[in-house]
């Protein structure tokens, strides 16, 4: 059975710093992305990750402060978030799919097969 927990979220203020985790179990997935979603709005992309690092994806709303990464002997995924704005504020989940890694459908939530529960990340002005 696979199972996808977030880790790491919280409450901090503009310009402070969060590493959100997501721990899989269950198997191993070629692709591990972050979206979000903010009170209202539709679940947005984040980041994205191949298997062997060597390539990621970043929305233009994060790119140069987020960065995304992983640690296959532990199967976990991991969101850097640096100089964060209260725009960031959203519920944050981490999503795998066993595809291989194309950029093709990769901003989809419907790309991705498995979802993790979530964890709230607020940031106060």
């Amino acid at each position: 059975q696979v199972q996808l927990v977030e880790s790491g979220g919280g409450l901090v203020q503009a310009g402070g710093s969060l590493r959100l985790s997501c721990a899989v179990s269950g198997r191993t997935f070629n692709t591990m992305g972050w979206f979000r979603q903010a009170p209202g709005k539709e679940r947005d992309f984040v980041a994205v990750i191949s298997w062997g690092a060597g390539s990621t994806y970043y929305a233009d709303s994060v790119k140069g402060r987020f960065t995304i990464s992983r640690d296959n002997a532990k199967n976990t995924v991991y969101l850097q978030m640096n100089s964060l704005k209260p725009e960031d504020t959203a519920v944050y989940y981490c999503a795998v799919h066993g595809r291989p890694f194309a950029l093709a459908g990769m901003r989809s939530p419907r790309s991705y097969d498995y979802w993790g529960q979530g964890t709230q990340v607020t940031v106060s002005s």
